[in-house]
């Protein structure tokens, strides 16, 4: 069973810079503070970032393994990023996460939407998982809009 969580934010700074900002993964750390389930993006392949660039986020609750599966400036970049569970025997949570940018009157509209497969073996805490992955969700927005409109 598949979980979607969408969010949107609106950003006074143009499609471009916006989409520059989160499709570059180097960067992730000047806009992007580590903070509880994100502990930060490592291991990341050679820029430039295109589709098949992969990386490494390594957390207390897991490692998400990367690759981006979607590019298309300025519009929409979009990472599959499986997450091993620790222990290792919980399982591994699917997720699919895409970043759509579209111009409005004032700047960027983003539309963070992810998908989650989540592990049957993991039914009594999908209501906690999914609460985790908004929580992340609603914070990257919240950084990702600070930063560009500063």
């Amino acid at each position: 069973m598949t979980t979607t969580i969408e969010r949107q934010v609106d950003i006074a700074a143009s499609p471009e810079a916006v989409f520059d900002l989160v499709s570059d993964l180097h960067g992730y750390t000047r806009w992007l503070p580590s903070a509880g389930d994100y502990e930060g993006t490592s291991e990341i392949s050679p820029p430039p970032i295109a589709v098949g660039t992969t990386y490494i986020e390594r957390g207390r609750r897991g490692t998400r393994r990367g690759i981006v599966i979607a590019l298309a400036r300025p519009d929409v970049v979009a990472f599959h990023q499986p997450m091993t569970l620790r222990p290792r025997l919980a399982g591994t949570i699917d997720s699919t996460v895409s970043m759509a940018v579209a111009a409005t009157a004032t700047g960027a509209r983003v539309t963070r939407r992810v998908e989650l497969g989540i592990p049957r073996r993991l039914a009594l805490l999908r209501p906690l998982i999914v609460k985790r992955y908004t929580r992340e969700s609603e914070r990257m927005l919240a950084s990702l809009k600070a930063y560009a409109e500063r």
